[in-house]
């Protein structure tokens, strides 16, 4: 009995070397070479496995990024640009920062909005419900408002608004994992730009019937009217399947396609309040301001040329006056001889003798006499 324990034993023994060994041999000869950086990028992955990259999880992302010759299409939406720059470090790589994207609800059909024409008495998940029938309004593009995206999000970033019955992303903790948009049926969900500031502008509907029907089941639908196009200064608006729709990276978020559409269903996320204006008429004319501000700087301008001319002038007086000044100072000292050499000399006239005075009026001619000899005396 114990010789046949013994025995058995050693033959189970025996033969689980024998395949250990065959094992071993098999291993080293089929082995596959994988590549260690494969490891080293799924170790700096999120692993949250949400499929944002267009791979089935982090540890196939990996790989593809460790084989792929160019990596610039590639991005981690969870992790972000820094984890891109940490796998391009990895791979020995430069990564260029992406701009970061987040979920957008395109629906604007609240209970408000559309009236219900039935009622849905059925399993509460929207991708059954979207294979029975087209909802319970009359609108068969809009939210179905059964939360089945809010039940893919991994992150919590989703929540059913109970007076709109439309999804509300929360924006903080919303990692663009594009969970929510492969599980809405109706694809009413998008990966938007966040744009700068965090403010974006879209139409937020997706109905392509024609503008009546449109209306008539939704009071702000899209009716494809093109006022949105025509206003657009930077081509970043078009009109297709009696839809609009606007490109993110053309978009310079002016605004001007809000402000003229007749359903107001361009919406507008993280601007600040419009301020109150005056109207039209109370406002003040900016040509004519302009026009006034141009007039009192040609004055300005004009009074100072007038200011430096009037200097300049007065300036060449003051010069001619002391050029004159000199000239007099220069002649002085000769008139000072001519005068001392005239009172030097002896004068040959002799006083006159007084005359007694007639008092009869002389004549012109004497009187004109008299005078240029009073006026000759005075001189010497």
């Amino acid at each position: 009995m114990n010789q046949t324990i013994i025995i058995t034993i050693v033959s189970l023994s025996a033969l689980g070397a024998v395949a250990a060994m065959i094992l071993y041999v098999v291993a080293r000869q089929f082995r596959v070479e994988t590549d260690p950086r494969i490891d080293e990028i799924e170790e700096v992955l999120p692993a949250t496995n949400c499929g944002g990259c267009g791979q089935p999880g982090c540890r196939a992302f990996a790989e593809a990024l460790a084989q792929a010759a160019d990596i610039s299409d590639m991005h981690c939406p969870v992790g972000g640009n820094d984890v891109m720059k940490q796998v391009g470090q990895i791979l020995g790589v430069e990564v260029k920062e992406k701009d970061p994207y987040i979920a957008v609800v395109k629906c604007s059909g609240s209970f408000e909005h559309r009236k219900k024409t039935n009622v849905y008495d059925g399993a509460p998940n929207c991708t059954v419900a979207s294979m029975l029938y087209g909802g319970d309004t009359g609108c068969a593009y809009g939210c179905l408002g059964l939360g089945e995206c809010v039940d893919a999000c991994d992150f919590e970033a989703m929540y059913m608004d109970e007076k709109t019955g439309l999804p509300v992303v929360i924006e903080d903790k919303c990692t663009a994992c594009n969970a929510c948009v492969k599980a809405c049926p109706k694809d009413i969900l998008e990966l938007w730009p966040r744009g700068r500031k965090n403010r974006r502008i879209f139409v937020a509907c997706i109905n392509e019937e024609k503008g009546g029907i449109a209306k008539k089941y939704c009071s702000v639908a899209c009716t494809g009217c093109e006022k949105c196009v025509d206003v657009c200064r930077y081509d970043s608006v078009v009109v297709e399947n009696n839809l609009a729709i606007i490109d993110p990276e053309k978009c310079k978020l002016c605004k001007d396609c809000v402000e003229v559409c007749p359903s107001k269903v361009i919406d507008m996320v993280n601007f600040p309040p419009k301020k109150d204006r005056p109207p039209r008429k109370d406002r003040p004319d900016r040509k004519l301001a302009r026009k006034k501000a141009e007039t009192v700087g040609a004055e300005a301008g004009g009074a100072e040329a007038g200011g430096v001319a009037t200097a300049v002038k007065r300036g060449n007086k003051e010069a001619a006056g002391t050029d004159a000044a000199e000239v007099k100072d220069t002649n002085a000292p000769a008139l000072e001889s001519k005068a001392s050499n005239s009172q030097d000399q002896p004068s040959d006239k002799t006083e006159p003798k007084p005359v007694a005075k007639n008092t009869e009026k002389p004549e012109s001619g004497q009187q004109d006499k008299k005078d240029n000899s009073s006026g000759k005396e005075n001189k010497a």
